[in-house]
């Protein structure tokens, strides 16, 4: 015996029961008496006679490959159980998706890069998003000492705004944010290689029509728009320009200047060595 615990969502189009019984490859079997139920019509002309199911917890004994349990969910139950014998049918009932609402107050180290991953997620339909718009509530500390506290709510949209992949994305808001108390144009040059840096942060700019006076906080989502929609046409235009990292460039810029140093001093110490007024 097995048995499901789902509760009513509303998703993108499932696969029908002609389809389940189709990829799963499943047989009524006339030893157990198993008749499948493939017109939703009827079946939630079944349900119907049930009642009233809305916010009902429900259990449903046999379901087969799901046609009832849908019609069920389809009425609003709050909760589900399905109790099945054959357990052929477990994987298509398992398709039918839970009603997923993320509840936090997230730990202040982790808030951060917690919350990019789940946006990241949302954006990919994958982890606890696969299932549909799944909300999120989460709290918010301003400060680690102070009890101020923010509860914000999420509902993932059914298209996004920026039609970009989202680490092209992400990508143009992080170094925009990085110097939010300056222009955005600050930010937005850390995106280009020093020797490009000023000819291309203007490129970008030009072409999103985005003010380079601007700061982080005052872009509106259409300006974050038409600004990765630039980006990425740059990207295509200059190989390589979408895996710099200013950082990195920075990195072995120091790394160069300081064994240039220690080459000029270890010049200048052999050199001492050798001097003929050396007193050594």
């Amino acid at each position: 015996m097995a048995s499901l615990k789902l509760a009513a969502y509303r998703l993108p189009p499932l696969p029908t029961i002609g389809e389940i019984i189709k990829l799963y490859n499943l047989k009524a079997e006339k030893q157990l008496s198993q008749n499948f139920l493939l017109d939703m019509r009827l079946t939630d002309k079944i349900i119907r006679q049930a009642g009233i199911l809305k916010d009902m917890h429900v259990c449903e004994v046999g379901p087969g490959p799901g046609g009832l349990t849908r019609s069920i969910l389809n009425a609003g139950a709050a909760d589900l159980l399905v109790v099945e014998k054959d357990i052929r049918f477990i994987p298509g009932l398992q398709v039918l998706p839970p009603n997923l609402h993320i509840i936090g107050n997230l730990p202040f180290s982790v808030s951060t890069p917690l919350l990019i991953k789940w946006l990241e997620q949302m954006s990919n339909r994958s982890g606890p998003f696969m299932f549909g718009r799944t909300r999120l509530t989460l709290t918010f500390q301003k400060e680690v000492a102070e009890v101020d506290v923010g509860v914000v709510h999420f509902t993932p949209l059914a298209q996004p705004q920026i039609q970009q992949p989202f680490k092209l994305v992400e990508r143009i808001v992080r170094n925009a944010f990085q110097f939010r108390r300056k222009h955005c144009r600050r930010g937005l040059e850390m995106l280009f290689p020093e020797s490009q840096r000023q000819e291309l942060s203007e490129q970008l700019l030009h072409s999103a029509d985005v003010d380079p006076t601007l700061r982080p906080t005052e872009l509106s989502i259409s300006e974050f728009r038409a600004l990765v929609d630039a980006y990425s046409r740059l990207c295509q235009e200059h190989e390589g320009l979408n895996d710099y990292e200013f950082r990195e460039e920075l990195r072995l810029k120091h790394k160069t200047k300081w064994a240039a140093g220690n080459s000029k001093e270890a010049h200048l110490q052999t050199t001492m060595e050798g001097h003929p007024n050396n007193g050594c």
